[in-house]
């Protein structure tokens, strides 16, 4: 793998972004009708793994504007308007991992994979609770309503969600580049 800066953010981190936000979108978009069971306004997405992949094979920059862009055309494909706070918490989702990447040298080995997960784990989880404390101040619930009704099912399933595929993807992304030559 090439050597990068994580500030890095030139014409390639630009198409990656671009891309990302319109993979993440799409295909939140398409499970977007998958509602959690007693859970307020929060989809299963197995697709939050597009921004922690992103974030790591290209830099955090890309990782962040996948997550917060991809959210915003999920969530305005499926008519559920703006939410800034829950942008900014899936924005930070693709952000977080995207440091893992500094530390990650081969997509397949099992050291490289754990730590694509630890920090997908914490990308998710510092993501959504800042997405659902902001429900207090926005939408005027209490603690207890937006750490049990919001953090608990959309940080649980986004973390198992990025657990299982980002590693997945990471071993098909080495794959592809060992074949393609990049």
């Amino acid at each position: 793998m090439q050597e990068r800066k994580w500030y890095a953010f030139g014409t390639r981190e630009v198409v990656f972004a671009a891309l990302g936000a319109a993979l993440y979108g799409v295909l939140s978009f398409a499970t977007n009708m998958l509602a959690l069971p007693a859970a307020g306004n929060v989809a299963f997405r197995p697709a939050v793994c597009i921004p922690m992949f992103f974030g790591i094979a290209f830099g955090p920059w890309v990782g962040f504007i996948s997550g917060f862009l991809g959210n915003i055309i999920g969530d305005a494909l499926s008519g559920w308007g703006f939410w800034f706070w829950w942008d900014l918490g899936n924005g930070i989702m693709g952000l977080i991992p995207g440091f893992a990447g500094l530390l990650i040298r081969d997509f397949r080995s099992t050291r490289s994979l754990t730590i694509a997960d630890v920090f997908s784990a914490l990308g998710a989880i510092v993501g959504m609770l800042l997405a659902s404390l902001s429900e207090i101040w926005v939408s005027g619930v209490d603690l207890r309503t937006a750490l049990v009704g919001y953090f608990l099912p959309a940080g649980l399933t986004n973390v198992i969600n990025g657990i299982i595929l980002v590693p997945i993807l990471m071993v098909a992304y080495s794959a592809i580049t060992a074949r393609t030559g990049r």
